[in-house]
């Protein structure tokens, strides 16, 4: 087979591959190793098919491209910046986005070696023809861009030629180009500002975050919803929260979700804002964030209560993520009656709401009632416990009902339910009082498929390893519970079979 790929190679080399050689030196490398075809390969042979690329016949054009996609891989980073910069250069210019994708995918390989991403950093205009990619019209190319450039920002060389240059008029430039490629770029600042303090230096000098800041404070509600999205994942760094803190971006947020009940357009950004708040309680200190921003919990509290079903699934969201941690549930706690009334609402949706909010009502729950054996404290058990029996008036078998319908993924949501509250004493006893449910767990026939069976077996894990189990569930239990943690997810029992004469 590697004799048929260097003949083939050659072929193209004194370009006179037709189309059918191209084909078969094609399926040819798919059945080479890379170290082989390694050995194969000259410069010829590139530099002949980089410039079959420039045929108008498409076929011929795929076919060179999944072909470099095999022969490209083999080769050093830095021997392709050295030798075939021209040829990816003129790729970023191609007609073909395939074409653009192949080539700019290896300038990201490039970017990734740290002895050839000096040779970019020297080329101000490849640079610049990189940045012209985000403002292309396929996102895949844009996308493969943004990822080459952030990664040339992991070095303050790359910061220096991004931000401190012409090239940040090119990325000013770009960004003109429409709202969508705006965003991009957006996307693109954030990525960088995330790495580290002095990234996000070198992007809020730029005066980019703080345009970012000021669409996100602005009066367009929809691009409020998209900008939000950013400002929260530039939230999930420690100099990233610092930086939206000083400059009081936080504070405004939670002043616009006040003004959102005279808004008639507030249901656009509204859910982005309180999911901002949910994410910053959960990387920061969630009682901290709930007391300084009170207007949070409430907005919450009132979106869950609500009758619009994207409101609900946005709250419901959000108290998952708040109750995630002990922290989070304590706050939760503190509003006694009014969040033990929600989660009485919360188990009604999760039996009778369309398929979608039920299963993120059952993500929620799993989150809120989960405990860690090593914060299994008297007073947060009884919490969990209570905050369970408020679900339902007969929350296992409202559970129970939803995991024994023939929908996989409400029966799984059901099961990870169980699977949450599976190391806590008063459930586990709950578990042994209701007739027939320790059958049920032990029982592998009811579990159609394997992400049900996955599930079950997370279920039957979680019991075997808490500490109770033997002596609330009793021996008889615990061993069978023991076979079905040590026989696996998968285990089919053998049926056997007698020959009985003659039988047909």
């Amino acid at each position: 087979m590697a004799e048929d790929v260097e003949e083939l190679l050659e072929r193209a080399a004194r370009r006179q591959a037709p189309l059918e050689d191209l084909r078969a030196l094609r399926l040819a490398l798919q059945a080479v190793p890379r170290a082989a075809v390694h050995a194969l390969l000259a410069h010829r042979h590139l530099g002949a098919l980089f410039a079959l690329l420039g045929s108008s016949d498409r076929e011929q054009v795929s076919a060179c491209v999944s072909i470099l996609e095999c022969l490209l891989p083999a080769l050093d980073p830095l021997y392709m910046i050295q030798n075939l910069r021209e040829e990816l250069q003129k790729g970023l210019f191609h007609p073909d986005d395939s074409v653009k994708i192949l080539t700019i995918s290896q300038f990201r390989r490039i970017v990734e070696n740290s002895d050839a991403v000096t040779e970019i950093l020297n080329s101000p205009e490849l640079l610049r023809q990189i940045i012209n990619c985000i403002g292309g019209e396929k996102i895949a190319v844009a996308k493969e861009a943004i990822k080459s450039l952030s990664r040339i920002a992991q070095k303050r060389e790359g910061l220096e030629a991004l931000f401190v240059s012409s090239l940040l008029s090119d990325l000013k430039n770009v960004m003109a180009t429409s709202d969508i490629v705006r965003y991009r770029i957006y996307e693109l600042i954030v990525e960088i500002s995330s790495v580290s303090a002095d990234s996000l230096n070198y992007c809020a000098n730029s005066g980019l975050i703080s345009e970012l800041i000021g669409e996100l404070t602005g009066d367009d509600v929809l691009v409020r919803a998209t900008c939000i999205e950013m400002v929260t994942l530039l939230a999930h760094t420690p100099h990233g929260r610092q930086y939206l803190a000083q400059q009081g971006v936080i504070d405004k947020i939670s002043n616009i979700i006040i003004g959102a009940e005279s808004d008639p357009f507030s249901g656009f950004y509204l859910p982005g804002f309180v999911k901002f708040f949910g994410n910053l309680a959960v990387v920061d200190s969630p009682q901290q964030i709930c007391e300084q921003y009170p207007v949070f919990v409430e907005k919450v509290f009132e979106m869950a209560e609500s009758h619009d079903p994207t409101m609900i699934g946005v709250a419901v969201d959000t108290l998952g993520i708040l109750g995630s941690n002990v922290e989070g549930k304590q706050v939760l706690q503190k509003t006694r009656s009014r969040f033990q009334n929600l989660l009485k609402r919360i188990g009604h949706q999760a039996r009778n709401a369309p398929t979608e909010l039920r299963l993120r009502c059952l993500d929620a729950i799993s989150s809120l009632l989960y405990l860690p054996p090593e914060q299994q404290t008297e007073d947060l058990l009884r919490m969990t416990e209570s905050w369970f029996t408020s679900l339902s008036s007969q929350p296992l078998e409202l559970f129970r009902s939803i995991s024994t319908q023939p929908f996989p993924d409400l029966h799984c949501g059901a099961l990870r339910v169980f699977t949450a509250i599976a190391n806590q004493p008063w459930a586990q006893k709950l578990m042994l009082d209701s007739p027939g449910f320790v059958e049920y767990i032990v029982d592998r026939s009811v579990e159609p498929d394997k992400a049900s069976k996955d599930a079950k077996y997370e279920l039957v894990k979680a019991l075997v390893n808490s500490k109770t189990i033997a002596e609330i569930f009793g021996n008889q239990y615990y061993l069978r519970l023991r076979a079905y943690l040590h026989e696996g997810p998968y285990y089919v029992k053998a049926v056997s079979t007698t020959a009985v004469e003659g039988a047909e």
